[in-house]
């Protein structure tokens, strides 16, 4: 298999609009329409890649759709209906942050460097905003770190982080419950990796300390029986015994991307095992010991529960696997 091959189910999962959120099967259901959050993960996956095949015409039809969703001033809409119209107004919610996750990585990653300037226009266009929900200032704060990559003078981006690991919150030094909430929801990981990213980024030892153990904790947790065993939809509290379910695979990716940060950042070998632990969550490791992906389609399931998976392949799961494979590949894993 070509890395190129690992997007066909997105490219059948995509029209002229965009990346299409849902499937049935592995058929997609263009009368759900498209998301935001999906194409700017489109986005991000697709700028780590070769500008050529697949992911070419992806990265550009991904692009395109941040541009129509982007507000001038900033702000974001999230759903388009089937026939191409916006049905929500623009803000600061999950999208928002999920945009500048994109942009930021596509305006640093990327080979064309139209393409990354026309990203990095929209991504300080977009961090002129800010969000009160952590996730999507976690999500942003991603997008922000990498742009200071390559720009260490774009205030914006700076701005955003400090703006951003406050949202975020401190997490106790001590005691069994190490994260900085009351309870775990969802994109767990991403909140740790958007510290560690800012402790980086900002030459901070303290939030790079805070976001390494943060990961670590969370890691531990999430481990059961020597395999991943990620927090369920409803979400785990001091207390909550797992497995939970369903699980879903875009929990596994942002461990995945999490743990490659943090190695990364530190260079320590120890990360590995988060990356090798969702790669083998997708190949039957889990609590069901059930395959999370089509081997034929390339599609990612779009749940595991306890007895069976969720066949459905939506935009979200896929991507998740795809970008999972992604993190393997480079560390030259089995994928």
């Amino acid at each position: 298999m070509t890395p190129d091959d690992r997007f066909d189910h997105l490219v059948a999962l995509s029209d002229g609009h965009g990346l299409f959120e849902h499937a049935e099967g592995l058929v997609p259901r263009p009368e759900h329409g498209y998301c935001t959050d999906d194409n700017a993960r489109l986005l991000a996956l697709t700028s780590l890649q070769r500008d050529a095949g697949a992911p070419h015409r992806l990265g550009r039809l991904a692009l395109h759709f941040l541009s129509e969703a982007q507000g001038s001033d900033g702000r974001c809409r999230n759903r388009m209906d089937a026939s191409g119209r916006w049905t929500d107004q623009p803000g600061t919610e999950d999208c928002w942050g999920r945009s500048l996750w994109g942009l930021g990585w596509a305006a640093v990653h990327h080979e064309n460097p139209a393409f990354r300037h026309c990203a990095q226009r929209m991504f300080d266009n977009g961090a002129s905003q800010r969000s009160p929900w952590s996730r999507a200032m976690a999500f942003a704060a991603v997008g922000a770190a990498d742009v200071l990559i390559v720009d260490r003078d774009n205030e914006r981006a700076r701005s955003l982080l400090h703006d951003a690991v406050e949202v975020i919150g401190v997490a106790p030094s001590e005691g069994p419950w190490r994260w900085p909430e009351p309870r775990l929801r969802y994109a767990n990981a991403t909140l740790a990796e958007a510290m560690i990213a800012a402790g980086a980024a900002l030459d901070s030892p303290a939030h790079l300390d805070q976001g390494l153990t943060m990961l670590r904790w969370l890691l531990d947790l999430e481990t059961a029986g020597g395999h991943l065993s990620v927090t369920g939809t409803s979400g785990r509290g001091r207390g909550d015994d797992g497995p939970q379910f369903d699980q879903q695979s875009i929990e596994v990716a942002a461990m995945a991307d999490a743990c490659w940060r943090a190695l990364t950042v530190t260079g320590d070998d120890e990360w590995r095992r988060g990356i090798v632990a969702a790669t083998a969550w997708f190949h039957g490791e889990n609590d069901a010991g059930l395959v999370m992906f089509d081997v034929v389609s390339q599609g990612g399931y779009d749940g595991l529960h306890a007895d069976r998976v969720n066949l459905n392949q939506g935009a979200e799961s896929t991507l998740a696997y795809v970008s999972t494979m992604h993190r393997a590949a480079g560390l030259e894993l089995p994928a």
